[in-house]
């Protein structure tokens, strides 16, 4: 039975690689020269440094750049998180790399199939998402959907079974 998953993973060697970038051109633009800007990756989490609000923004504006630079789409960032007053006039913020479909997400992408009374059927495994049926066209469709009923989440597909 023809079958794919559909999940959320960003590549991590580009966003990595954003992040270094972002680093290096904070490090030698004028406008950061004396103050705490600065941009660190642990693991799917980027912490911004700065010394206001506003300049937090700006290597925002750099990370986002970058990323988009490096074909990563920028709705895998999420900048949600509140920006936090560290020792004296520092400020920071950390922004989460999405990963992985979450229940809700999920949830949202089972139902609006079962609403469209196609001949697919999905399951929640996990992180992702596997839609199953009979003909690769009812497949095909059930991706059109899925990318028009979670328009705000990069969804790829993978694991074509067929």
């Amino acid at each position: 039975m023809p079958s794919f998953d559909t999940v959320i993973e960003p590549n991590l060697v580009e966003v990595r690689n954003a992040v270094d970038q972002s680093a290096k051109e904070i490090g030698t633009r004028f406008d950061f020269k004396g103050t705490s800007a600065a941009i660190e990756l642990a693991d799917k989490s980027i912490t911004l440094f700065g010394d206001s609000d506003f300049q937090i923004g700006r290597v925002a504006d750099i990370l986002l750049a970058k990323l988009t630079k490096r074909s990563v789409d920028i709705r895998f960032v999420d900048r949600s998180a509140k920006i936090e007053k560290i020792g004296g006039d520092k400020v920071k913020q950390v922004v989460t790399v999405k990963s992985g479909v979450d229940s809700d997400t999920a949830k949202k992408i089972q139902g609006a199939i079962k609403q469209s009374k196609m001949k697919v059927q999905a399951a929640i495994q996990g992180d992702t998402v596997r839609v199953s049926g009979a003909k690769r066209d009812d497949l095909q469709l059930a991706m059109q959907l899925i990318r028009k009923t979670v328009p705000d989440a990069p969804v790829s597909f993978n694991n074509f079974r067929d």
